[in-house]
């Protein structure tokens, strides 16, 4: 079951596809709409979009789902193989750019909720960089992302496969800015599932790391090369 057959789809699509009867409807689906790398349509819409949901898994197959928001075409496609997208500082836990460094495994899920209702899966290897690894390539990159927030690292992955999500169960969304003072009263998100921690120490923690080379795990890292730029 963990071979993956030639061809699109996994061990385990083939195995229910077979159970239930669908191989030859899920044959099309894969002839037609599943591709090795982004069409140019796939392109120009993740150009449009400004929110994408990410799932990653650790080297033992524990998942973790994410999900990233920005200015139309933060997520940036440098050419129809490779998309990039920026991180900025958070929590400091970094579960999903850590399972990255444990499995380079990466789904990313586009969804237009307000004009189109169409969605976009794209599943390929990746790797994270810091801003300055990813800028000597790609000079070009924008340096203000998202409300004048510089990105720590950049996450680059590179394209297996890209493929439609159907428009059916996706619902109709009106952007909207967020209403003044409606959400005043509720918790803060530190403490919003949580009880209230205690007074922080004020004192700066030492950030180890700082100006290092980002980790590597046993899996080789894929090389950014000038030809790519």
């Amino acid at each position: 079951m963990n071979n993956r057959p030639a061809g699109p789809g996994s061990a385990g699509e083939r195995l229910l596809q077979s159970h239930l009867g669908t191989t030859d409807r899920a044959a099309v689906f894969y002839d037609r709409q599943v591709q090795p790398q982004l069409t140019p349509m796939m392109r120009e819409f993740v150009r449009q979009q400004t929110m994408v949901f990410l799932s990653t898994a650790d080297a033992a197959g524990n998942c973790d789902t994410g999900f990233r928001a920005g200015p139309p075409g933060f997520v940036i496609d440098l050419d129809a193989d490779t998309l990039t997208y920026p991180e900025y500082r958070g929590n400091g836990v970094h579960a999903g750019n850590g399972n990255i460094l444990e499995n380079p495994h990466l789904g990313l899920l586009f969804i237009d909720f307000t004009h189109h209702h169409i969605g976009l899966h794209v599943n390929g290897r990746a790797k994270v960089v810091s801003d300055a690894e990813q800028r000597s390539v790609y000079p070009h990159l924008p340096v203000d992302t998202a409300q004048s927030r510089k990105p720590a690292l950049w996450v680059h992955l590179t394209v297996d496969e890209a493929y439609v999500q159907c428009s059916k169960y996706i619902p109709h969304l009106e952007p909207a800015p967020r209403p003044r003072g409606a959400t005043a009263n509720r918790p803060k998100d530190s403490d919003y599932f949580v009880a209230s921690a205690p007074a922080p120490d004020h004192r700066r923690p030492v950030e180890h790391g700082a100006g290092h080379p980002l980790p590597v795990m046993e899996h080789e890292r894929l090389r950014l090369t000038p030809d790519q730029a």
